[in-house]
Formats: C-alpha cells, sequence, structure tokens
C-alpha cells in the first residue's frame, strides 16, 4: 500500500538521549542541545539552530507570576504602539493623496484660466473659448 519493504521506511526513528549521563563538554550543535535540555540554559556561545527560541520560551517559563504579566502588559504595549503608528503612517498618506489631488485640481484650473487668459488676448471670440477650455463667458470676461 505504501510500496514500502520495511517498517522503518514508513514509520518515524526515536532515539532516547539519556541526559544525565552526558559530561557537559560541548562539542557539536547536538551537545548543545544536550546541555540545554540536561541543564536548562543555553549559554552564549551557542549557535545550534532553534536554541534562541527555545531560550526564550524558557526565559518566559521562569518568570513568576508578577514578571509574567508584566511582560505580557509590555508585550502589549509594543502592539499598540506599533498600532498606532501603521495608523498614523496610513492617515498621512490619505492626507497627502487628498492634497496631491486638490493641487492637481488647483493647478489646472489656474492652467486653463490662463490659457483662457491668453487666448482672449490674441482675440479669440469669447464663444471659442468657451468651447476650447469649458468656462463661463462671465469667468472669461473676469480675466
Amino acid at each position: 500500500m505504501y510500496n514500502k519493504d520495511n517498517p522503518n521506511q514508513i514509520f518515524p526513528e526515536y532515539w532516547l538521549i539519556k541526559v544525565d549521563k552526558f559530561n557537559d563538554r560541548v562539542k557539536d550543535k547536538l551537545d548543545e542541545w544536550i546541555y540545554f535540555l540536561k541543564n536548562g540554559e543555553v549559554r552564549d556561545d551557542f549557535t545550534a539552530q532553534g536554541l534562541s527560541e527555545a531560550k526564550d520560551k524558557l526565559d518566559k517559563m521562569k518568570m513568576s507570576e508578577t514578571e509574567y504579566k508584566a511582560y505580557q502588559r509590555y508585550l502589549r504595549n509594543l502592539h499598540d504602539i506599533a498600532s498606532e503608528q501603521h495608523t498614523k503612517m496610513v492617515d498621512a498618506e490619505e492626507w497627502l493623496k487628498k492634497g496631491e489631488e486638490k493641487g492637481m485640481e488647483k493647478g489646472m484650473e489656474k492652467g486653463i484660466k490662463s490659457v483662457a487668459r491668453n487666448m482672449k488676448q490674441i482675440g479669440l471670440a469669447i464663444s471659442d473659448i468657451v468651447k476650447a477650455t469649458g468656462l463661463s463667458e462671465e469667468e472669461i470676461e473676469k480675466l
């Protein structure tokens, strides 16, 4: 059914590590993990993958209830600050976008009026200027 010849090709392999027989001499990354399991600590010189995460969890487990609650409040506070900063950033982006749009509208309005003024100065008929710019006759008269 599984296209395997032996049970060990299907089932996981288990190893029993007797940490009480470990002599605390660290020679490789496996020894770092065994040291951690035996002594409940991670030395600063350890580099085995996953040990830093294990150290963080162990540090949290060693906290008293009061320390752990204070730590949770600290993390919640950091989360709140990050959330607030993100909201401010989003609001600022929206504000800038609206400002750009208003600026574009004003710029277009000024540009159209400038073109209309130039058309009027060269003597084009008001009706032609109205057609070309979309401004009203009253607006063109005021220019």
